[in-house]
């Protein structure tokens, strides 16, 4: 079986989501929408690739909103277009924090700033913890999606929704491929500033997510597993 993962960035990577995906059987090819030269000026040209013959494809986050035309158009639109057109071809979609909004806004809901920040460890709450557990997930957004019409919630907090079902698809606002060097690259990026105005320490959060990280990769193979099996049905 073969796995697109498209990775918006330079400094967000698959961790252990495409670790599972190879010890699950995959090949796995990677796209990167903006290369770190591209970073402070982002809105560049991309073409999507064709998806025949992919069994899945990936979307991975971004640190821009789903909803922010003005700062990534060029390729959002197309992403958009391109997400939806994968999902009607009946190809399973796995849609990740910034990938999770695409589906959500591809299929008819809508993305937009929400009212408050999501920044590290939070628990959720699930209606089916066999598929999306209550975790701890890590988290790093400020958006948040409507559920298009067709759509099965299954998860949620306080704050924002979590995850939602869409035929074989499945999006999911937390991150379960973070592990220590992705938050260290995204703290290198600027994260750091955005992690203090938030009121935390980087550095105890660094030390959490080190001390998460192999209950945390766990956690992020049987998602991995319930979502192949039971909802995309590439078991």
């Amino acid at each position: 079986m073969r796995a697109l993962l498209v990775q918006h960035d330079h400094v967000t990577a698959s961790g252990p989501v495409g670790d599972r995906l190879r010890e699950r059987g995959f090949e796995i090819d990677e796209i990167m929408v903006v290369t770190e030269e591209n970073f402070e000026n982002p809105n560049v040209d991309f073409e999507f690739p064709d998806v025949t013959g992919y069994d899945l494809v990936v979307p991975m986050g971004a640190p821009w909103g789903a909803w922010d035309d003005g700062c990534i158009g060029n390729w959002l639109t197309p992403e958009l277009e391109w997400v939806r057109s994968t999902i009607e071809a009946d190809i399973p979609v796995l849609g990740i924090c910034f990938g999770g909004q695409l589906i959500a806004r591809a299929l008819g809901g809508t993305v937009a700033r929400g009212a408050k920040s999501e920044i590290g460890w939070t628990a959720i709450h699930s209606d089916d913890t066999s598929l999306v557990s209550n975790g701890p997930w890590f988290q790093f957004h400020y958006d948040q999606w409507t559920m298009p019409e067709g759509a099965v919630e299954i998860a949620r907090n306080p704050v924002a929704p979590q995850a939602f079902t869409y035929g074989r698809s499945l999006a999911v606002q937390f991150h379960p491929e973070l592990n220590t060097a992705i938050l260290e690259g995204w703290l290198d990026q600027g994260g750091i500033n955005e992690v203090i105005e938030s009121g935390q320490d980087p550095e105890i959060m660094l030390a959490q997510t080190r001390a998460e990280e192999g209950v945390a990769g766990e956690r992020t193979a049987a998602l991995v597993d319930a979502f192949l099996d039971r909802v995309a049905k590439l078991g």
